[in-house]
């Protein structure tokens, strides 16, 4: 039965990767931290499914949610509302500083994106979109064209008015001050200067992730976000933060951007807030929302406001706020974190160690010195784990070495994670092996 699942896959599906290779496993349920495969085999899913199941998987109360709204109230006109999709509006506008009052509910994160990108041009009357040069912020087309990181090639011209800037980056940083240190707002006036160069004078929006995830785990310096907000609205654009991964607990607050003090014009919400299932939100001002209703705001999809995924949405809240995730996950984070720094005491390789709350990178290297680039070590430490029963993900972008994304449930055990951080001391003992 393997070898036909595995044909067929073969023969009938799409590689939607650039690897085209998926992880050669049959998984057959997932509950809690672990997925479960068809050959009886139980993986600890460091990854939260796509970064998405911060309650982990198959949560009680979301499979309660579920089983109830599928049999009440699933899917609706988009022009009709219902009671979950206006309570969690409220709830989140409630989450939120001031002026953050107006959501919208989508799917995805390359949606509510693509909603904010198209929202923040039709308000300013602009068009041009800067985001950092190992950005990802989704698929579709004013989300792709806003992503650097991959997937440019081999598609057409993108849209006009489209900029990279430098990915600020402690750990390589390319300017420096006399202690070797990033030079942050050297970096940024050089990114601004480059910028006016090639700009037209029609700054639509900056979108960025407070941390960038598939960038390799890259924490924005503190006080970065604020000079960045400040020399956008200098250009006459708007602030678009994109907290896929970060927003809802998983950094150890509420909302990454909170740490800095720092409020977006715009923000977007996906991942995290279905808790594995397809729901997103972009979160603006009243006077955006106004402006932007005035001038005939179109974005009308299938799946806008529909009740089963907003219950869910509801309930992904309730947990949150009762179990006080955003404590447990800075608790957690700082648990493991720990635990990664003591590997690095014992093994080389391990470069460097980042990131905030359970959204922690971990960089392998060939030379600590030179910083030298292990990408296969990172591909051969991933397999090794696999084979011991836990599931990692490992960014590999040109000039970085391997980094790996490890985002466990919020709702995790500190027994899981040093389960975690056991096999995976072991699989890079026995690959330097």
């Amino acid at each position: 039965m393997a070898d036909s699942f595995w044909s067929d896959a073969e023969r009938h599906l799409v590689r939607y990767s650039g690897a085209g290779r998926f992880v050669p496993e049959i998984i057959e349920r997932a509950e809690g931290s672990f997925v479960h495969t068809a050959d009886g085999r139980r993986l600890l899913d460091f990854t939260s499914g796509q970064m998405s199941a911060i309650l982990g998987h198959s949560h009680p109360a979301v499979v309660e949610t579920v089983q109830r709204s599928a049999a009440t109230l699933d899917h609706l006109f988009s022009g009709m509302l219902s009671r979950p999709v206006v309570d969690l509006a409220r709830r989140l506008a409630e989450s939120l500083p001031d002026p953050l009052n107006k959501v919208l509910l989508l799917t995805t994160g390359a949606e509510s994106n693509e909603a904010a990108i198209r929202m923040a041009k039709l308000v300013t009357g602009r068009h041009e979109v800067i985001s950092f040069a190992r950005s990802w912020h989704g698929m579709t087309q004013a989300a792709a064209n806003a992503t650097y990181s991959s997937g440019r090639k081999g598609y057409g011209p993108a849209s006009p008015g489209n900029f990279a800037i430098p990915t600020p980056n402690t750990y390589r940083p390319d300017f420096t001050d006399e202690n070797g240190e990033l030079d942050w707002r050297r970096q940024l006036d050089f990114s601004f200067d480059l910028f006016d160069a090639q700009s037209v004078g029609s700054l639509a929006a900056c979108i960025v992730e407070p941390i960038l995830s598939s960038g390799g785990v890259l924490d924005l310096p503190p006080g970065y976000l604020a000079v960045l907000r400040d020399k956008v609205h200098e250009r006459g654009g708007l602030l678009i933060l994109d907290e896929a991964q970060t927003g809802l607990c998983r950094t150890g607050d509420w909302y990454a951007f909170q740490r800095d003090g720092v409020t977006p014009d715009i923000l977007t919400l996906s991942k995290t807030l279905g808790a594995g299932l397809p729901l997103a939100a972009v979160i603006t001002s009243d006077e955006i929302e106004r402006t932007a209703h005035e001038r005939g705001f179109l974005f009308f999809t299938t799946h806008v406001s529909d009740p089963l995924v907003a219950a869910v949405g509801n309930t992904v809240l309730d947990v949150l706020e009762n179990d006080k995730l955003d404590r447990r996950a800075a608790e957690l984070g700082a648990h493991l974190a720990g635990g990664l720094r003591e590997l690095a005491q014992r093994h080389e390789m391990i470069g460097d160690v980042r990131g905030r709350g359970l959204l922690v990178g971990l960089e392998l290297v060939h030379d600590r010195a030179t910083k030298e680039p292990a990408d296969e070590l990172g591909a051969a430490v991933t397999r090794r784990c696999l084979e011991l029963g836990l599931h990692m993900n490992v960014v590999q972008l040109p000039a970085m070495g391997g980094v790996f994304r490890i985002a466990p449930a919020l709702t995790s055990t500190v027994e899981e994670l040093d389960l975690g951080l056991q096999i995976l001391d072991q699989a890079i003992s026995e690959t330097k092996r």
